[in-house]
């Protein structure tokens, strides 16, 4: 029993020590709260505009159209990389930070004059739709440049809490923010949060070694090499082992799996459960509390097969979808999501640190790029599957979604089955 009882006390240490580890470098000391400000701002300040929106307008469409401007950047998210891969990724996290201040004061300023409208916040947004997406990709490129390699699967995990926890805070009190304070003084607090989230940026200083692209300083910026730098970093994000794979399980997720705990939650929260805002805010949390726990829990375990882990994740994450959209009752819907959000944080974690490790150092930015890029696959899979609740309704459509999904996936891990399975596989190095 006390052998036993030690055996335990030792493993919870090294757990824990597994879950800080990332901790003991100092860029990280920065770079962690300094995503997770920016994390917290990007969910409420989309939980506030889109109910400005509404509310202002009353109309549907121009919610949709608010929505799919925030994916706007997905598109040149590989020349934001590639930018990030040649003046330093840190420099350009905190240069895009300050983008967002800057935008995010524009609101204040005009909100607490009186002159907002929705016109301005369309045009703002778009702007700040260009911007945003290549966000996250930067972030772990310049997470790559300064974790050690066996400490990176953890790193991950640990900073994926910071979306994670964001969500469930927006979720919960974005639109009370909104409803007690007003737009105005809800925008002071969220610039004030992309305004340390930037300072702490530049605190964090450059990486000790920063990989330029070989041959071209930052001064020097030809057409020609442009392109050929843009290019490089597309072929080698499809080329390296088990990278094609995780950039295929990205856009899957996207394509079939995200619509249905993201763009159309609203419709399931009103239509099939026939909840309030409340009821929204619960199922949306639900799904995000799991992520928050599939993150934690990665990141005290240690030795993970990451590759096979891709494959089971994702496909438990469709299994449960296909479940979900059987469901009626909404307290059991919420423990459906939960159980989805964990598999969605594993799947997710998995396809990043698959890229991270495999990505030769110089070309990091632009192969995240590539990994944003396909987040297109979203707004894709929503338009499609409004479309087809209309003609066919929502259980068929999210069962067609969920079992696509699903055979897609068995499709994935058959074809790169010698870069996934294989315990001597690059991308299953414990």
């Amino acid at each position: 029993m006390e052998r036993r009882e030690t055996r335990r006390r030792i493993l919870s240490r090294s757990a824990r020590a597994s879950a800080l580890a990332p901790f003991s470098i100092r860029s990280y000391r920065f770079q962690w709260p300094s995503d997770l400000l920016t994390s917290w701002a990007f969910e409420v300040e989309n939980l506030v505009l889109g109910w400005y929106i509404l509310t202002e307008t009353g109309s549907v469409l121009l919610l949709t159209v608010l929505a799919s401007l925030n994916y706007a950047g997905t598109l040149v998210a590989p020349v934001f990389g590639m930018i990030g891969d040649r003046i330093g990724h840190r420099d350009l996290l905190a240069m895009m930070r300050f983008a967002y201040t800057a935008l995010a004061s524009t609101i204040m300023t005009l909100a607490l004059t009186g002159h907002l409208a929705p016109l301005y916040v369309m045009i703002i947004v778009a702007v700040m739709g260009l911007i945003r997406p290549s966000d996250l990709g930067i972030r772990g490129a310049l997470l790559a440049d300064i974790m050690p390699p066996e400490r990176l699967v953890g790193a991950i995990s640990v900073s994926r809490t910071t979306q994670d926890s964001a969500r469930i805070a927006g979720a919960l009190t974005g639109t009370g923010l909104f409803a007690a304070f007003g737009i105005g003084f809800a925008y002071m607090a969220i610039a004030c949060l992309y305004l340390t989230s930037a300072i702490l940026m530049v605190c964090m200083g450059r990486p000790a070694k920063h990989y330029g692209a070989a041959g071209h300083s930052g001064d020097d910026w030809p057409a020609p090499s442009l392109l050929r730098d843009l290019k490089e970093g597309i072929v080698h994000a499809w080329s390296g082992p088990g990278m094609g794979a995780a950039l295929c399980v990205a856009f899957l997720a996207n394509l079939t799996a995200f619509p249905f705990t993201n763009g159309l939650l609203p419709y399931v929260a009103n239509e099939i459960f026939h909840t309030d805002q409340a009821g929204l805010g619960y199922l949306s949390a639900s799904f995000a509390l799991g992520s928050l726990i599939g993150s934690i829990t990665l990141s005290l375990v240690g030795g993970v097969r990451i590759a096979r882990l891709l494959v089971g994740a994702t496909l438990a994450w469709y299994a449960m979808l296909l479940v979900f959209v059987e469901i009626r009752t909404l307290p059991v819907a919420m423990a459906c999501l939960v159980l989805a959000g964990i598999a969605q944080s594993l799947s997710m974690i998995s396809a990043a640190v698959i890229l991270m490790r495999t990505a030769s150092a110089h070309l990091r930015g632009r192969v995240m790029g590539v990994r944003m890029m396909v987040i297109y696959g979203l707004p894709l899979g929503l338009l499609a599957a409004g479309s087809l609740i209309g003609l066919i309704g929502y259980t068929a459509t999210g069962t067609l979604y969920a079992a696509s999904g699903l055979l897609s996936m068995m499709a994935i891990a058959l074809l790169w089955r010698a870069d996934l399975w294989p315990l001597h596989a690059p991308a299953n190095a414990r």
